[in-house]
């Protein structure tokens, strides 16, 4: 067969799949099926012979030219487009020039809508179905009576509509927010297939995106939108921030004007606008499988490098090529490798990219057109997040492991059970820091740093406060977590709701519910997760991020960062954490030196992986048939078969009917031998080809057998060190988080040198003695030119930089300050004071002195008088000053105000309160 004969066999079973009925000239019968492609179909003359000429309901619609694997098809266009004007004028047309065209060699196959303005070719999986260009031709002909070169630029195709949107209503939108959704808007009237939008976490992407989806939907005409997603969680998530979306356009919610289904099963809903779905399952959809819903709860990220070869994905007639128009990819720096982007290419679907983080691979794979870049760093300077300071907590054993000396007696814990033993070591036992909470727990380096965060929380970390902040923990895995949380509530002496664990082998509680607990209630105050929470979960109380865990992906690193930098409103931060005043920063807690450590910019895509028992388990699930992973895997099996115990034994036998752990290896090693594979028993028809492979692998579908042979493989027990001592090398906040409070100190200073004749507190502050009287309007107008960009300074955030620099000097550290410390900090900032205090207490001591020396010249205040007189400091301290107006508001009103205060004071009332302003605000 002829390369190209090849190519026609492959073209015809993919028309066949697509619903298309191929005949050739002499069996054509066009009013037999909707969709009928013929075969070597004679044009014009000078137009030459169609390989395929398309008829929909009829009508000659379009052609397809085959060429043979290999050739490159964008110089084909020309051949096909001659093909499109070549039709007989006899012959029933739906436009002249026909409006489809395709190129295509089997495995390749590109499609030219010429209905779109500035119609352009663009790679497709395979061909349309004939009700698809039926739909088309019916949009893009609509308003013309008659055929003609014209309707070319009057279609009425997506991609015209997206040329003719109406303006954005941009209230309730940023500017940041309307720059994205007019830039992708741009970008898709563009025609190009791949955008990419970077928002930093917490700047709104979702809100952003669904802005889009609305718009693209109603004005559009967008029929079904996928919006992907790689965890379970996030799809919940996601569908909520749908359910709230308030239409600018007619006050109607998004769900209640269109249809969004959240796919939890197999089963695409045909009349959904919305389609919000994990990665993990459209691709089981795509194979016609049934996904294990454990593995749409777990990241898809860390599963892309057990695929070195991608299992492809063939044609799936229940879910044609052009279900979706557009697909939003969310966190899509994790969505585009191996085994995930088939999901993505399948569909001939505009993408659009979502990420906080990207990497040059997904810089890449869109083709560089970004078209909104929003960092961290703008993000922050505008307010929507808040910058992070790290304390690094350094201790001997997490960098250098330990040693116990033999004869020694220490805990042995069972992995699964937890059950713990007493043995005394035989020989010396020494581990190094990789090993910690993996093959050995030391209790008291898990100890050491809880307690150092403990002790230097309210001292060092968040200074002043009270109560715990919200705090998420990073450990290694579920074991991990399981210690950590014990430890946590002994050393803050705390009960079970203090601290609670939230990964995917919680149980009793869904982990969504402890994770919206952990956002909305006062309980828990410390979570400790693995990587549940590590991207994408939204919680802005959150104020300290701990590691006690490595990261080597600077993507993944940086979005777990972004989970402590969201801005919360006050009221919702003292509703989680009453003694907080306000989120201007958040504390990263560095207990394994993870801040300093070299990263990767995406995870590398390993030839031999060297990858976990339980993730290779995860790979033949969800289909990895590699020669690679199969032979680890019965390696694997192999080794553990030679270490169970008969009763671990007969649970594997139970589980797959008989068949015990040799055999299964055996099978696996058997369905990836080439010989093997190619014997049969006499008389018998040779194997098809991967069957045997398909057999070996079946038992390993079956989530239980995993979950058993997981049990099984770990090892069996832990060694618990409690007899090694740890101690703290190191605990303070690092140079970067000193370095940025230097830049702002001396920012500050520099403004009021700049500033100090143009702003009228200023001036008043400079001169000595004061030329006028500071009014408090006066520092409410200081305060809010401060607070304008670029700058972003509050009372706090200056006080906590000046305690940072120079803590024996500050007080107040960590506590919220309200207007009046401004005048403290100018008088600092400008070397007029030595110490920072704030301005209550400065007021509380003059006052104190003011009384002493008024009591020493003879002066005696009853016990009403000093009650006004406490009212009158309080005032001072809060407003900078007091004039005879004030007594008419609270809390002088209730008392009588300004006629009662004249009855008590008589006619000493002006000398006192001018000695009150003069001396407190001093």
């Amino acid at each position: 067969m002829k390369p190209e004969d090849q190519a026609r066999e492959t073209i015809d079973k993919l028309l066949t799949q697509a619903g298309w009925v191929v005949t050739d000239m002499r069996h054509a019968d066009i009013a037999s099926h909707r969709g009928v492609a013929i075969t070597e179909f004679g044009l014009n003359p000078g137009h030459g012979t169609a390989d395929y000429m398309l008829y929909v309901d009829g009508k000659a619609a379009g052609v397809i030219e085959a060429k043979a694997a290999g050739a490159t098809l964008t110089g084909v266009e020309i051949q096909s487009d001659k093909y499109t004007k070549g039709v007989w004028a006899s012959l029933p047309a739906w436009a002249r020039p026909l409006p489809f065209a395709y190129q295509s060699t089997g495995i390749e196959t590109r499609f030219t809508n010429g209905l779109d303005p500035e119609a352009r070719s663009r790679p497709v999986f395979a061909f349309h179905r004939p009700e698809t260009l039926a739909l088309w031709l019916e949009e893009g002909l609509s308003l013309h009576a008659e055929t003609g070169p014209e309707y070319l630029k009057q279609g009425k195709t997506f991609l015209a509509r997206m040329n003719h949107m109406p303006p954005l209503i941009e209230t309730g939108l940023w500017p940041p927010q309307i720059r994205a959704i007019k830039n992708l808007e741009k970008s898709l009237a563009q025609n190009h297939p791949r955008s990419l939008i970077q928002m930093a976490t917490g700047s709104g992407k979702t809100f952003t995106a669904i802005s889009i989806l609305y718009r693209l939907i109603k004005f559009a005409g967008a029929r079904r939108i996928l919006f992907l997603v790689d965890r379970g969680n996030l799809g919940r998530q996601t569908h909520k921030e749908f359910q709230q979306y308030l239409s600018p356009y007619n006050n109607f919610k998004f769900t209640e004007e269109f249809i969004v289904q959240r796919m939890s099963s197999n089963q695409l809903d045909k009349s959904a606008r919305v389609c919000i779905s994990t990665i993990q399952r459209m691709f089981s959809l795509l194979k016609g499988e049934e996904l294990d819903e454990s593995l749409e709860e777990e990241s898809l990220f860390d599963h892309t490098r057990l695929f070195k070869e991608p299992v492809p994905v063939e044609y799936n007639p229940k879910i044609p090529i052009e279900t979706f128009d557009i697909i939003v990819t969310d966190e899509c720096h994790r969505s585009i490798y191996n085994l995930w982007r088939q999901v993505l290419e399948y569909f001939d679907a505009s993408l659009v990219g979502l990420t906080a983080t990207p990497s040059m691979q997904t810089l890449g794979f869109f083709n560089q057109n970004l078209v909104m870049e929003y960092g961290h760093e703008q993000a922050v300077a505008d307010g929507v997040n808040v910058n992070y300071d790290v304390y690094r907590i350094h201790t001997e054993i997490t960098s250098g492991g330990a040693r116990v000396e033999a004869g020694v007696y220490v805990d042995k814990r069972h992995r699964e059970t937890r059950q713990v033993r007493w043995e005394q070591l035989d020989e010396d036992l020494a581990y190094q820091a990789n090993q910690l909470d993996r093959d050995v727990v030391a209790v008291d380096q898990i100890r050491t740093v809880i307690r150092t965060f403990r002790d230097r929380l309210f001292t060092e970390i968040f200074p002043g406060r009270t109560e715990v902040p919200k705090t998420l923990i990073f450990a290694k895995d579920d074991s991990h977590a399981e210690d950590i949380v014990k430890i946590v509530r002994e050393e803050f002496g705390k009960g079970n709701e203090f601290a609670q664990k939230i990964t995917y082998r919680t149980t009793g509680r869904k982990p969504e519910e402890l994770i919206a607990e952990f956002r909305n209630s006062y309980f828990p105050r410390i979570a400790v997760t693995v990587d549940m929470i590590a991207t994408g979960t939204d919680i802005k109380p959150l104020e300290i991020v701990l590691f006690m865990r490595s990261v080597k992906s600077r993507s993944f690193f940086e979005q777990m960062k972004g989970r402590g930098v969201r801005v919360v409103d006050q009221d919702t931060l003292r509703g989680v954490t009453p003694d907080a005043k306000v989120k201007d920063h958040f504390v990263i807690v560095d207990a394994v030196g993870v801040c300093e450590q070299d990263k990767t910019e995406s995870r590398p895509l390993e030839k031999r992986p060297n990858v976990s028992f339980e993730k290779l388990l995860q790979a033949v699930a969800l289909g990895n048939t590699e020669e690679e992973v199969v032979s680890s895997l019965a390696g694997r099996l192999a080794r553990l078969a030679k270490s169970l115990p008969a009763r671990d034994q007969a649970k594997v036998e139970k589980a797959t009917g008989g068949r015990g752990l040799g055999e299964l290896a055996s099978d696996l090693l058997a369905g990836i031998d080439p010989d093997r594979q190619a014997e049969s028993a006499p008389g018998q028809a040779p194997a098809e080809p991967g069957a045997a492979l398909r057999a070996a692998l079946r038992p390993f579908h079956n989530p239980d057998l995993r979950d058993l042979l997981i049990e099984l493989k770990r090892e069996s027990e832990q060694v618990i060190d409690t007899v090694s001592k740890d101690r703290v090398l190191e605990a303070g906040f690092n140079a970067e988080a000193l370095e940025r409070a230097k830049d702002t100190v001396q920012s500050f200073e520099r403004f009021l040198q700049e500033h100090k004749d143009e702003i009228t507190a200023l001036q008043v502050l400079y001169s000595k003695p004061y030329r006028v009287r500071l009014r408090f309007q006066d520092i409410e107008e200081l305060a809010e030119i401060i607070r304008r960009p670029p700058h972003h300074w509050t009372q706090d955030k200056l006080w906590e930089a000046y305690a940072a620099l120079e803590k024996s000097k500050v007080r107040g550290a960590g506590a919220h300050h309200i207007l009046s410390d401004l005048v403290s900090l100018v008088r600092y900032a400008s070397h007029q004071e030595n110490e920072l205090v704030p301005f209550p207490e400065r007021v509380q001591a003059n006052f104190k002195a003011w009384l002493g020396a008024q009591e020493k010249n003879g002066a005696r205040f009853t016990d009403e008088q000093r009650r006004w007189l406490e009212m009158i400091r309080d005032h001072i301290a809060a407003n900078v000053s007091i004039e005879a107006e004030d007594f008419d508001y609270a809390p002088f009103a209730q008392q009588g105000g300004l006629g009662k205060v004249h009855e008590v004071f008589g006619d000493k009332l002006n000398v006192i309160l001018e000695e009150l302003n003069e001396t407190l605000a001093a």
